[in-house]
């Protein structure tokens, strides 16, 4: 593997014939895999050298073995040029890798599990977004679409559930946090890996949920994966001590233990700032908001006009307009909230709702006033008018209602402390 080098740039990494650190290091990680650990770093240097077009180091590492694996671990490093040998002597995924790559002067680090169950035609596209400076993190991922795998139930199902949970939970949005085949840049290691407290199999979870918090870029991509049938894995155990896991990292999160503030102003990506001329006087984004603001103030329109006719025979004309107009409330500044103004992930919704039920009684009093005023006029108005009436005082609520979520609900005191929250 003689391949042309890169030096270790945070940004866009470069290749220099004069180097001689390579751009990619490998680890994996063992525990009494004496059967096996041969004919995977064999396989697995064999494709380095005629499929990578960067230069690449294995470096197996060693978390307390007690059979014959450092013996073959070592056998391998004198044979392959290119692959070396780290020995500790605790047991723990987390801490072999947290060892290996805080201590590795290649620019870029990468993992994958000694079985190689995941295809190896996807360590290029793996790696080339972070050696290209596009992307902090890489993971393979078994749970997109794309994705090609063989795996028992039991598997597939604890797996879907731990990721489901890690989405409802802490609101993370990679798809798969288990899979073992990822990579980092050496900068951005050395960045989080103090703050990653697990030293088992969690510690991916861990390390790809800060990232997230911290803006970072997480890179996926679709792999071809089997399950290897003689997996050692304890499923219960691992679950349970994943769980344990993330109450810590939420209890942390919510403490604000973390310094994830810092993190993102040094590293991470930092907002999309809007366009800055104005339009005919109107403030930067305001169109844009605008025109998102009223497909979504149709819609609901539309809605609150099906629900109060289908309520109506029922409840009456001023319930039906109540549960009508509480349901496409809450419904509206949902869609507001994400479409609109752009806020994503858990932290401050329910400030946001709560507000958007207090703008929803003022909707409810002009919409409700309307009715008293038509009843007073006519004492048994036609249905289709009494509908008009509510149309009309529900688009006078419908800008009452974006003037509050621009300026109250969302407006940029309100969304700098949503931020504040979510690092």
């Amino acid at each position: 593997m003689t391949r042309p080098m890169l030096d270790s740039q945070p940004a866009a990494l470069s290749q220099s014939p004069h180097q001689s650190i390579p751009v990619l290091d490998i680890v994996v990680p063992v525990h009494n895999e004496e059967g096996d650990l041969e004919s995977s770093v064999r396989r697995l240097h064999a494709y380095l050298d005629v499929a990578l077009p960067y230069s690449a180091r294995i470096t197996i590492a060693d978390n307390a073995s007690t059979d014959g694996t450092l013996l073959v671990a070592h056998r391998m490093a004198a044979d392959l040029p290119g692959v070396r040998v780290v020995h500790l002597a605790e047991k723990g995924r987390g801490r072999a890798l947290r060892t290996v790559w805080l201590a590795s002067d290649s620019p870029v680090l990468a993992y994958m599990d000694v079985d190689l169950s995941t295809d190896l035609a996807a360590l290029l596209p793996l790696v080339a977004p972070l050696i290209s400076g596009h992307s902090d993190i890489a993971i393979g991922s078994r749970l997109t679409r794309s994705s090609r795998v063989v795996r028992g139930p039991k598997r597939e199902v604890v797996s879907r559930c731990y990721n489901l949970l890690l989405h409802g939970t802490l609101a993370t949005r990679f798809t798969d946090a288990q899979c073992g085949f990822k990579a980092i840049r050496a900068d951005i290691a050395h960045a989080l890996l103090p703050l990653v407290e697990d030293t088992g199999w969690f510690f991916d979870t861990e390390l790809l949920i800060l990232a997230e918090r911290s803006g970072l870029r997480i890179h996926e991509v679709p792999v071809d994966w089997i399950d290897d049938a003689d997996s050692r894995v304890d499923v219960l155990a691992t679950a349970l001590a994943d769980l344990r896991g993330m109450a810590r990292v939420a209890r942390a999160l919510a403490r604000g233990a973390v310094p994830l503030a810092a993190i993102k102003a040094s590293l991470g990506r930092q907002p999309l700032t809007p366009p800055n001329a104005a339009v005919a006087g109107v403030p930067p984004g305001m169109v844009a908001q605008l025109v998102r603001f009223g497909v979504i103030g149709v819609a609901s329109t539309a809605a609150f006009a099906a629900l109060y006719l289908a309520l109506h025979a029922a409840l009456g004309a001023q319930i039906a307009n109540f549960l009508a107009l509480l349901i496409t409330a809450m419904l509206n500044t949902a869609a507001n909230r994400r479409f609109t103004f752009g806020v994503r992930g858990r932290q401050g919704a329910g400030r946001h709702h709560v507000q958007g039920l207090l703008i929803f009684g003022v909707g409810l009093a002009l919409t409700s006033g309307s009715l008293a005023v038509l009843h007073a006029v006519s004492a048994a108005p036609d249905k289709g008018v009494e509908l008009a009436v509510l149309v009309v005082a529900n688009l006078v609520a419908t800008l009452t209602r974006y003037v509050a979520l621009r300026s109250w609900v969302f407006g940029r005191r309100n969304l700098t402390s949503t931020t504040l929250e979510t690092n």
